[in-house]
C-alpha cells in the first residue's frame, strides 16, 4: 500500500480538526477560542489547496462568528488575512482597524508592511519589515524582507534572509521549511541559475512530498529548460488534481512553446472561461491572469487594457502598472504606455522581464538606445531572460 504523502497528511489531520471543532461552535454561547480556532483551520485547509470555495467557506466562519460574539482581534485579523490572500486590499486594511489590537499585533504590522508593497509604498513596506523583525525575527518576517530585497536588486541580502529564515523553522514546520526553499529557487530561476533552482525544488520535495505547489514549480523549470514531454506530463499530473485555471493557461502556454497550438487551444479557452467567472462573480484574483491572457495569448491589446485598469485600481504597484503598459502597446497607445512604464521602472525594482517590457516599450516609441540599455539590463540580471516568462 503507498504510504501517503506530507501532503496528504496533513489534509486528513486538518480535516479531523475542523470536525472536531465544527461540532464545538454549535453551542450557545459560543466560546471565542473554539470560533476562532475553527476559522484559522479552515483557512489552513484552503491555504493548501487553494480552492476558492474554501476561502468562501472561511469568510462565511469569521462573519458568523463576529456577529455571534462581537469583533474578535484574532478573527479581525484573520480576516484582514483572508482579503489580502484574495487581493481585497482595501478591505483588508478596514480589517485591521475593525477593533484596537490586530494592527499593533506583530502579524498585523507585517501585513501592514505588505498592504504597503502591494500598493507601491515600497519604503514604508521595507521600514515596517524591518521593524516587525527588530521585534518578531520569525522565519516569515525574515522571508517577507528576503522577497523584497530580491526585487530591489539586492539578491545577496535575500539570500542571506532566507538562510536565516530556515535557520528560524524547526524539525516539525518541514512545509514551511520547503515554502522557504521555493522562494530560493524562484530567485535562482529569476536569474537564470536553472541547475540551483533545480535543486531547492528538490530539496523542498524531499522536505515536504505531496504538495501540487511545488510540482508546479518543477514543471515551470522543467518547460524553461526545454524538457517539454516532463514538463506535460507533470502538468497533467497537476491539473488532474487541482484544476485551476491558471495552471490551465500554464499548459496551454507550454504547448504553444512546443509548436503544437491546437492542443494549446484547449487549455487556454479552459482557463479563460475559468477568469472570466470567476471575475464576473465578484472575485479579483485573476484579474492580472487576464491581463496577461490578453496581452499574450489572445495579443487583444483593448481587452488587455480593460483588466489592467481594474487590476491597477486595486494594487497600484510596479507590476500592475507594467502590465497596463504592456496592455497599453498592445492597444497600439505608445504615449500612454510609456508613461506607465515610467511610473513602474521608478520603483526601484531590478526584474529581467520588467526590463524586456521597458526596453520593448521604449524601442517602438523610437527611443532606440533607450531600448538597448534595458536589454543589457535584463541580460545582466538573467542571461536566458527570453525563456522565462514569470509574472512581475
Amino acid at each position: 500500500m503507498k504510504r501517503p504523502s506530507d501532503y496528504e497528511i496533513e489534509l486528513e489531520e486538518t480535516d479531523r480538526e475542523i470536525s472536531r471543532l465544527e461540532e464545538r461552535t454549535d453551542t450557545t454561547p459560543l466560546d471565542a477560542a473554539t470560533a476562532t480556532r475553527y476559522a484559522y483551520r479552515l483557512y489552513h485547509r484552503a491555504s493548501l489547496t487553494e480552492n476558492y470555495c474554501e476561502f468562501e467557506a472561511v469568510e462565511t466562519a469569521i462573519d458568523d462568528a463576529i456577529r455571534r460574539i462581537s469583533l474578535w482581534p484574532d478573527l479581525c485579523l484573520l480576516k484582514a488575512h483572508l482579503d489580502f490572500k484574495l487581493h481585497r486590499l482595501a478591505k483588508a486594511r478596514q480589517d485591521l482597524e475593525m477593533v484596537r489590537g490586530p494592527a499593533d499585533f506583530p502579524q498585523g504590522r507585517a501585513l501592514k508592511a505588505d498592504l504597503d508593497l502591494q500598493e507601491g509604498r515600497y519604503e514604508d513596506a521595507r521600514r515596517g519589515y524591518e521593524s516587525v523583525i527588530k521585534e518578531n525575527p520569525t522565519w516569515d518576517n525574515l522571508a517577507r524582507l528576503a522577497y523584497f530585497k530580491a526585487k530591489m536588486g539586492d539578491v545577496e541580502g535575500a539570500e542571506q534572509l532566507y538562510v536565516e529564515a530556515q535557520e528560524e523553522i524547526t524539525a516539525k514546520q518541514m512545509r514551511s521549511y520547503a515554502w522557504v526553499e521555493m522562494q530560493r529557487g524562484l530567485l535562482d530561476l529569476a536569474h537564470g541559475r536553472f541547475d540551483d533552482a533545480g535543486a531547492h525544488y528538490e530539496r523542498a520535495g524531499a522536505a515536504y512530498s505531496g504538495y501540487w505547489l511545488i510540482d508546479q514549480h518543477i514543471a515551470r523549470l522543467l518547460g524553461t529548460q526545454g524538457r517539454y514531454a516532463r514538463a506535460v506530463a507533470l502538468y497533467e499530473e497537476i491539473v488532474a488534481r487541482v484544476p485551476r485555471p491558471d495552471l490551465h493557461q500554464a499548459l496551454g502556454d507550454l504547448y504553444v512553446s512546443m509548436g503544437e497550438p491546437d492542443k494549446a487551444r484547449s487549455w487556454h479557452e479552459k482557463a479563460l472561461a475559468a477568469y472570466l467567472e470567476s471575475a464576473e462573480s465578484g472575485d479579483v484574483r485573476y484579474l492580472h491572469h487576464l491581463t496577461d491572457f490578453y496581452s499574450d495569448v489572445r495579443e487583444d491589446g483593448a481587452e488587455a487594457v480593460k483588466w489592467a485598469r481594474k487590476d491597477l485600481d486595486l494594487r497600484p504597484n510596479y507590476s500592475t502598472q507594467a502590465a497596463l503598459a504592456w496592455a497599453l502597446y498592445r492597444a497600439g497607445q505608445l504615449a500612454k504606455a510609456l508613461d506607465l512604464m515610467h511610473m513602474a521602472l521608478s520603483s526601484g525594482v531590478r526584474d529581467a522581464r520588467l526590463f524586456v517590457i521597458a526596453a520593448e516599450i521604449h524601442q517602438a516609441s523610437g527611443r532606440t538606445e533607450e531600448g538597448r540599455q534595458y536589454l543589457r539590463e535584463a541580460a545582466e540580471i538573467n542571461p536566458y531572460y527570453q525563456d522565462v516568462h514569470v509574472h512581475l
